[in-house]
C-alpha cells in the first residue's frame, strides 16, 4: 500500500470511529424517510427523495448521518413537503427559524418575546386555545 492510500485509510477508519451517533434531527429525518418507504419504498429510496428534493443523495445521506449540518431553509422546507411533515417542525428541529417567521418578529421584538416566555411554560391546550381565539378574532 502507498503512502496516500495509507492515509486515506487511516482517515476514514479514524472518521468511523470518532463519529458521533445522529443528532436528534438527522436520526428524526432519516427515521421518517424509512417509515414512509415501509409503505413505499421505491419513492422514498435515498436517491429518490434527494432527486426530488434537488439535492445530491451523497448530501442527504450525509445529512441523515449526522455527518452534515441540517440543510438551510429553502431545502428543509422541501423535505418536509416531501417526508409529509410540517415545515415549521423540521426547521425548529434543525434548530431554524422561517424567513416569514423571522419578519413577523422583527416588526415588533419586544412584543413577541414577551409572548413567548409569557406561553413557554403554559400547557399545550392553553396556547392552542389562545392561537384559536386570536385566528377567530374571538379575543
Amino acid at each position: 500500500m502507498d503512502r496516500t492510500c495509507s492515509i486515506t485509510y487511516t482517515l476514514r477508519a479514524t472518521r468511523k470511529l470518532t463519529a458521533s451517533p445522529p443528532s436528534g434531527f438527522a436520526a428524526f429525518l432519516r427515521g421518517r424517510r424509512a417509515e414512509l418507504a415501509l409503505a413505499d419504498p421505491r419513492r422514498y429510496s435515498l436517491r429518490q427523495v434527494a432527486y426530488r428534493v434537488g439535492v445530491e443523495p451523497s448530501y442527504l445521506s450525509k445529512v441523515e448521518r449526522g455527518l452534515e449540518p441540517p440543510p438551510g431553509e429553502t431545502t428543509a422546507i422541501a423535505l418536509a413537503h416531501e417526508l409529509q411533515l410540517d415545515p415549521d417542525l423540521l426547521l425548529a428541529m434543525a434548530g431554524k427559524v422561517s424567513s416569514e417567521l423571522q419578519t413577523i418578529i422583527r416588526k415588533r421584538p419586544k412584543l413577541f418575546a414577551e409572548l413567548i416566555r409569557a406561553l413557554k411554560d403554559q400547557p399545550d391546550h392553553a396556547v392552542l386555545r389562545i392561537v384559536r381565539e386570536v385566528r377567530d378574532g374571538n379575543w
